[in-house]
């Protein structure tokens, strides 16, 4: 059988075989040729039954090769007896087969199986003749899940007969696709047949019938066959399916070897547009190369970037192209897969919240915190999601944002101003100039960011995401300590007193013995009825002697492991998809569900071995983390009159930094290859933006734009592929599932984070670093910069057949790899110093 590829039925008849390209003589094309022109051909034969075709078929013959009547009954009495299929079945049906099956092996009283395609005269068994109904095999084979929607069956009956003198060959086209009752394996409408009968001739027929099948899976050739009129039609298809023939030397290859289905196939357009000759590169180029390089004037030349000419008319074009939209946008998320995603994508936002507004806390003495970066996170990511252009957009604090805070603050200790409100006329200043940018369209420079600013943006961000990961997991070992010094055969030395000096009289100590559960400890009476611990012992004023005092559990061994187990769980599972093992159904949904699995595994491994590893710890109070400030910024009162002028210079700066920050990631999601249906919003995402400039500055929440890798993460998890896929076809990448409901459940999860503290604190910090690593390697490996930074290490022999590499010398590609890799270089460097406030501008 074929749908795209050839399968055949393995010797003993129990199993398919794996798909594979067919590999064919050129004699049995040519022989096919022959019968094609010396055979019966019916096209656009009116017929409802296999029966009425085969009668027509055997009365339509040329004079010449006219059969007589008895031979033609027999023949006809042979062709409608019924075949025997191959049928699929699951594991379940085989193991039960196996265990229920009196017979074992090939005993004379077990029935052979035969391909479908193949008539068996020589049977000794007697066989019914061909049903006009369909079978109930038929129906309930679950090898029909394979077969497109849409898609039509075509019959090709080979074999040999002892009672013909020379071959009867007849090929017949429908008019109309019917069904031909259990003729098939599946019931499908049928519009072609292929009969090719005679005298034994070795392997001849076989060969000839699998050359016609393999043309009849052929586009280029079904498209000839649909429209033929005359028999010269046909034979001018198999003449250009002959043109396109590649011959692989038979001394050169194994016959035997089955070549595996290749991942892409050539579009059929791509085949005709081409002179066959002409698709072979020379050299460093070919034609469809120069075409190609010709149409690329600007990278993303949309209409979403095109100018009007008009005051915010960028911004009313993206409204009305989103509007259509709007109501699909929340239909589009009932899948399963967008539950995945919010859940992935809402550890990593409140991981991304705690980091931020850790560092936010440290750089404005708590003026910002924690719970503003809860709030803020929610409320903005919230907004964003209802009204942008681009909702699969998350909101996040950035490094530069975070740089800029830091400046700003200790600028304003230096001159005695008032952070925040210095802050806000900054913030509105900010919100003034982004309806500038989007009322002069000025999005539309996006259109000349090319490949390498996008991909040293987007390198960055993701080094970023794993630099950061590995730093906080490093740090780890300051707050637990790995015991160097510890020594097993010392265990009985190990003792921890509390000293607690009595008040007046300091000559009267009390002596308490600490327990440590993973050291034994040397007892020493104590003065009171109870031993204290150590925070007991702390909070009474009293101190620690002894050499286990400052022991801990390895918790920092523990947190790498639990750290580098998540990471490669996440990979291992994400690539579950494409493994051997399971259903595909089981395999999508552990794929979709790929870092909520591992997180939980890692989870449930830190509660097994109940070790003090650090937990996530999210406010539980609605308060400001200084009670010095309020919830609403007044913006007069604590600064000069002039601040708020002043304020513009340093918005300059700002406005720079959130135009590239957001565009660029803005970019990067709409690229082509993502394969977006509903357009991009980039007039729009800069306007919501700016809005939430303004709230965020009143109520002293930290300011918010697009986050590369949380965003792309969220992209990777909305993936979509085709359902069905032919045997050997690997599933079609048909785009990301585009709605607003993920995005909208992720912040307000955020939101209500603060009730569900006693939940998350059970998640181990270093488990969502794990999932951090994971983002950033997964965000590194998307863009083509890896792959050229791989080509670097490798010899010219071992390097991959990438396409670029058959249009550019290898020298070009070395050097424009270096050079962007040099550009990544300073750019990291300005990020780790103070000049980080001109990132954006070196961008």
């Amino acid at each position: 059988r074929w749908i795209k590829f050839e399968e055949k039925v393995e010797d003993g008849g129990e199993r398919w075989s794996t798909p594979h390209v067919p590999a064919l003589s050129l004699h049995s094309l040519f022989q096919l040729r022959t019968c094609l022109q010396k055979g019966t051909m019916l096209l656009d034969l009116d017929a409802t039954s296999f029966k009425e075709i085969i009668d027509k078929a055997l009365c339509g013959q040329p004079e010449e090769a006219e059969l007589q009547p008895a031979l033609r009954e027999r023949l006809a009495a042979l062709l409608l007896l019924q075949p025997q299929h191959q049928p699929t079945k699951s594991l379940l049906q085989l193991l039960a087969e196996l265990g229920l099956s009196p017979c074992r092996g090939r005993k004379p009283g077990c029935p052979t199986r035969h391909p479908p395609t193949a008539s068996s005269p020589g049977q000794s068994e007697p066989r019914t003749q061909i049903s006009k109904t369909p079978l109930k095999e038929q129906l309930r084979n679950r090898f029909k899940k394979k077969v497109l929607p849409g898609a039509e069956a075509a019959h090709i009956a080979v074999g040999e007969v002892e009672f013909l003198e020379k071959p009867f060959a007849a090929f017949i086209r429908l008019r109309c696709a019917v069904s031909l009752g259990s003729l098939a394996e599946v019931s499908l409408p049928s519009r072609f047949l292929f009969i090719l009968l005679g005298p034994p001739k070795v392997k001849a027929y076989h060969e000839v019938g699998r050359a016609m099948a393999t043309l009849l899976t052929d586009e280029l050739f079904q498209r000839v066959a649909r429209q033929a009129q005359h028999r010269e039609d046909l034979i001018a298809g198999i003449a250009a399916f002959l043109d396109e023939l590649i011959v692989l030397p038979p001394g050169k290859w194994d016959l035997s070897t089955r070549i595996p289905p290749p991942s892409h196939l050539p579009s059929p357009r791509r085949r005709t547009a081409v002179d066959p000759l002409d698709q072979q590169p020379h050299g460093n180029g070919d034609m469809t190369a120069a075409g190609d390089r010709a149409s690329a004037g600007h990278p993303h030349s949309g209409e979403e970037l095109e100018r009007t000419g008009r005051l915010f008319g960028g911004l009313l074009r993206d409204i009305q192209r989103k509007a259509p939209w709007y109501g699909s946008d929340f239909s589009d998320a009932l899948h399963p897969q967008c539950l995945s995603a919010v859940l992935y994508i809402y550890l990593a936002t409140v991981t991304n919240a705690i980091t931020f507004g850790g560092m936010l806390g440290d750089a404005t003495a708590n003026m910002q915190g924690v719970l503003e970066s809860f709030l803020g996170t929610a409320f903005a990511g919230f907004i964003f999601c209802l009204f942008s252009g681009q909702p699969l957009t998350i909101l996040s604090s950035t490094g530069p944002v975070l740089v800029f805070e830091r400046l700003l603050f200790s600028f304003s200790q230096d001159h005695s101003l008032d952070y925040l409100e210095f802050r806000l006329w900054i913030g509105l200043w900010v919100a003034f100039f982004g309806v500038v940018l989007v009322a002069t369209e000025a999005s539309h420079l996006v259109r000349y960011f090319t490949r390498f600013t996008e991909e040293g943006f987007c390198a960055l961000i993701s080094l970023i995401f794993i630099y950061d990961s590995l730093k906080k997991m490093l740090s780890l070992a300051d707050a637990f300590p790995i015991n160097w010094q510890y020594r097993l055969d010392n265990v009985t030395s190990y003792s921890c007193t509390c000293n607690l000096m009595k008040l007046p009289n300091p000559i009267l100590t009390c002596l308490t013995t600490l327990h440590h559960p993973p050291l034994p400890s040397i007892q020493s009476p104590p003065a009171t009825p109870e031993g204290l611990s150590r925070t007991q012992c702390l909070g009474r004023g009293g101190h620690l002697l002894g050499t286990s005092c400052h022991y801990v559990p390895d918790v920092t061994l523990i947190s790498f492991l639990l750290f580098g187990g998540t990471f490669l769980f996440c990979t291992a599972l994400k690539r579950f998809r494409s493994s051997r093992y399971f259903p595909v159904g089981v395999r999508k949904l552990v794929s979709d569900f790929a870092v909520i699995l591992a997180i939980l595994a890692s989870c449930a491994v830190d509660a097994v071995l109940g070790l003090e590893t650090p937990k996530l710890l999210v406010p539980s109070e609605l308060k400001p983390t200084n009670p010095a400030r309020g919830w609403i910024v007044f913006p007069f009162g604590a600064n000069p009159w002039w601040v708020c002028l002043v304020s513009a210079v340093p918005a300059v700066l700002v406005t720079i930094l959130i135009f590239m920050d957001q565009q660029i990631t803005a970019v990067i999601l709409n690229r082509r290859e993502y394969k977006l249906q509903k357009g991009a919003g980039f007039h729009l995402d800069l306007l919501c933006v700016s809005l939430l400039m303004v709230v965020t500055s009143v109520t002293g929440l930290p300011w918010y734009v697009s986050a590369t890798v949380i965003s792309l993460a969220h992209m990777e998890s909305l993936r979509k592929e085709s359902e069905t896929s032919a045997p050997g076809e690997h599933p079609e990448f048909l785009g990301i599932r585009e709605q607003r409901l993920t995005g909208l459940a992720v912040f307000i999860l955020m939101g209500v984070s603060v009730f569900m503290a006693p939940v998350l604190k059970h998640i181990p910090m270093p488990v969502l670093y794990g999932v951090f690593l994971h983002m950033g390697v997964t965000a590194l490996n998307s863009i083509q910069l890896m792959d050229r930074v791989r080509l670097l290490l490798m010899p010219a022999k071992h390097q991959p057949d990438l396409a670029y590499l058959r249009h550019v010398p290898l020298r070009q590609v070395h050097l424009f790899t270096v050079i962007q890799l040099l550009c990544l270089a300073l750019l990291w460097v300005l990020k780790s110093t103070m000049a980080a406030i001109i990132f954006p501008v070196m961008v």
